[in-house]
């Protein structure tokens, strides 16, 4: 095994081929699209190196992040731009001289398909901003951050004049911590939201998303440029964009487009930095090494899929490669950032998820201490060498034998799990929804290869079977250097996915997991297999016809079900024939549309200097943040309401100097306190399916109702 630059052995086809020389300097197309791909990471981590020191300090602001964040981002950029190649080590071999230089059709495909989704996501993005899952929590957080410039967030118990345990500040995704209120999930992706509240309000910040998503396809497309040829990575790009996790991930402010950014183009500063001079390895692989490491920063699972760059960092120990020590520093530095964050910020969320982070810690230690014991152990007789072909032929069948595995997993087990009754009451209503057995406990985690072959079909799981059999020989054989990393690191993020999703499965929440690396992992092996079984009908000198019937229908196969799902394509009576096919599915469909409108006219109704309680658990839950954070209220919920314990804490906010302003969601809970009441809240929108054997296709019906009453002295 090698992690050096050995050129690939072409077997008995290798007269065919012509012989490897270094990457073309002149390749301007193939440098243009290495850079742009990277850019965006490149941004990113000036940003949020410059980010979180400002916010544990209290001075989240935009003079403070412009001052420290463009300097840091000018360095990044000018060094991880400056020594970008034209050009990437072949992983397979090159049939002619004009294969070696990036065809500028290319590089405008994978621009075109990356700017062409972020558009179409810009068309239909969403509005989700009161509470109900991840995105909105998100977008509160940053609000607050945006505007405030500190956490955590304060109760204001003042304003309610109690000091006992009639009310309370909690509300999902938010923490009641002491005297404080703090936000769920890592800091990363509200600090990336910040510079819109900004400049541009509410509106600019739900636009974020769309934007990250592009980015996020633009960096699998370089990564796709570098590892699968220049003249597949526009396939690659374009399945990933049709498929629906990536698109239903850049409609709403998830965290998982921001973490595929930094996950892909990490690997790509990585891969850039093999066969460079000293200077250019040393940089490239630092900052290849610090945009892996703030994965961390933005979602806590991204633990997990940079667990095998720590192996890989042993390997190159032993390899006495230059990129080790840089990259093994800016991994730890991005970590670091996020151990930060966890340790001081978000600290409650980590504790509540305590059960996954543990085992997760437990297994990183190992791979550390594992990783230095044999790294001392083969110091001064390198990287073993791998000899005969037990291995990669041992390493080749386990592809497959795991991927049948989890394929014949529905049949023969039903995955249960201990849950919260929280939990189970939500899953009991999917499944109720969903027309199936009420049954909480269950996880539906035995369908998760299922997810993959709805989104991308059984054909790409297939072909990236075959692809990472194959390269896995090659990868053991020092033959594909550039693929060592990216394979091990898709690898292990598509195994602990698939056994283990660890989220709750309604689809397309569910899906948002597949987003960093495994539908990347499965889409950039499925075109890797494609390009190696046409280059291999050429070498064996088959006629065009059949390279072109044989490629054709590789294409047809990887987008088909892709663009099947995403749009719900179906079969409706009617057209000139009698027959059309219809659009049906999510593609074309919006959710959570008018809530920026409707929480602004709520927030106009409530008096100013007014003290806000909630009376329905449900309206609180959705819009306790929204009301504290966007209209500047104190805000609280009281505990099991009845009428005397409400007239003491109304009593209580007068005596404070405050005006008590009481919601709910239903007039009839506010009669009986008295004062005026009106409807200051009536949004009729809709929210994403929760279905959970089926891929979705139409968002569900949500009603959002909201009363005001002002009860008088």
């Amino acid at each position: 095994m090698s992690v050096g630059t050995r050129a690939e052995k072409s077997g008995s086809a290798a007269p065919q081929a012509v012989p490897e020389t270094p990457p073309a300097v002149g390749d301007a197309a193939g440098r243009l699209l290495g850079r742009l791909s990277v850019l965006p990471a490149l941004l990113v981590m000036g940003w949020l190196l410059a980010g979180l020191p400002l916010l544990l300090a209290g001075h989240f602001s935009p003079v403070p992040m412009l001052a420290l964040s463009v300097p840091l981002a000018v360095i990044a950029v000018v060094l991880g731009l400056r020594w970008i190649p034209g050009r990437w080590q072949e992983a397979l071999p090159v049939l002619s001289p004009g294969h070696r230089r990036t065809p500028w059709w290319s590089v405008v495909a994978v621009i075109a398909v990356a700017v062409a989704f972020g558009v179409d996501q810009m068309i239909y993005h969403s509005q989700q901003i009161m509470v109900m899952r991840d995105p909105a929590s998100y977008f509160q957080f940053g609000y607050w951050i945006a505007h405030h410039g500190s956490l955590p967030i304060p109760q204001s118990r003042a304003a309610f004049g109690l000091n006992d345990r009639v009310i309370h500040f909690d509300s999902p995704a938010f923490y009641q911590i002491g005297k404080t209120i703090v936000p769920e999930f890592m800091a990363g992706l509200p600090m990336m939201l910040a510079p819109a509240f900004w400049t541009g309000g509410a509106t600019a910040a739900v636009a974020m998303a769309p934007v990250f998503g592009a980015c996020g396809v633009l960096a699998f497309g370089g990564l796709a440029f570098r590892l699968a040829g220049p003249r597949w990575a526009p396939l690659a790009t374009l399945v990933l964009a049709l498929s629906l996790p990536e698109q239903f991930t850049s409609r709403s402010n998830y965290s998982e487009p921001l973490a595929q950014i930094l996950f892909l183009g990490g690997l790509c500063l990585v891969i850039d930095s093999l066969d460079r001079d000293a200077a250019a390895a040393r940089v490239l692989a630092a900052l290849g090494g610090l945009a892996l490491g703030l994965t961390l920063l933005v979602r806590i699972d991204g633990a997990s899929d940079i667990l095998p760059v720590i192996p890989y960092i042993g390997l190159l120990f032993l390899g006495r490669r230059r990129q080790a020590l840089p990259l093994l520093g800016g991994l730890v530095v991005g970590a670091l950032y996020g151990g930060l964050d966890g340790d001081l910020l978000s600290w409650p969320y980590l504790s509540s998820i305590k059960s996954s982070l543990e085992p997760l810690a437990l297994l990183a230690g190992l791979v550390i201490i594992a990783t230095m014991l044999v790294v001392a152990w083969r110091w001064n007789r390198g990287v073993p060498a791998v000899r005969g072909n037990w291995l990669p032929n041992a390493a080749a069948a386990a592809a497959f034998v795991v991927i049948a595995g989890f394929a014949i997993r529905p049949y023969v087990q039903t995955v249960r799990a201990a849950t919260d009754l929280t939990t189970k009451a939500v899953m009991a209503g999917f499944q109720r929804g969903d027309h199936l057995p009420v049954d909480p406990t269950r996880t539906y985690a035995e369908l998760s290869l299922h997810w993959v072959f709805w989104y991308i079909g059984v054909p790409a799981v297939v072909l990236a079977t075959i692809g990472a059999a194959l390269l896995s020989r090659r990868c053991l054989r020092g033959q594909a250097p550039s693929w060592t990393l990216p394979l091990v690191a898709f690898a292990w993020a598509i195994v602990t996915f698939l056994y283990r999703p660890a989220i709750t499965p309604d689809q397309p929440w569910g899906s948002r997991r597949l987003v960093p690396s495994v539908l990347p992992g499965f889409i950039l092996l499925a075109v890797w297999a494609t390009a190696w079984l046409i280059g291999r009908l050429r070498r064996m000198g088959a006629g065009r016809v059949l390279e072109i019937g044989l490629g054709a229908c590789c294409v047809a196969l990887l987008v088909a079900p892709a663009v099947i799902t995403s749009f719900g394509l179906k079969l409706r009576s009617g057209g000139p024939v009698g027959v059309r096919v219809a659009a049906v599915g999510l593609a074309f469909k919006t959710s959570y549309q008018g809530e920026i409108g409707a929480v602004n006219g709520m927030c106009a109704a409530i008096p100013r200097g007014a003290t806000v309680v909630f009376i329905d658990g449900g309206d609180a839950d959705k819009l306790a943040e929204v009301v504290r954070g966007m209209c500047g209220n104190p805000t609280a919920e009281i505990n099991r309401p009845h009428p005397a314990k409400v007239e003491q804490v109304l009593t209580s906010i007068e005596q404070a100097g405050r005006r008590p302003v009481l919601l709910a969601a239903d007039r009839a809970e506010l009669a009986r306190y008295g004062g005026p009441m009106r409807q200051i809240m009536a949004l009729r929108t809709t929210w994403d399916a929760h279905t959970l054997t089926t891929p979705p296709l139409y968002p569900w019906p949500l009603v959002v109702n909201v009363w005001m009453s002002e009860p008088g002295p």
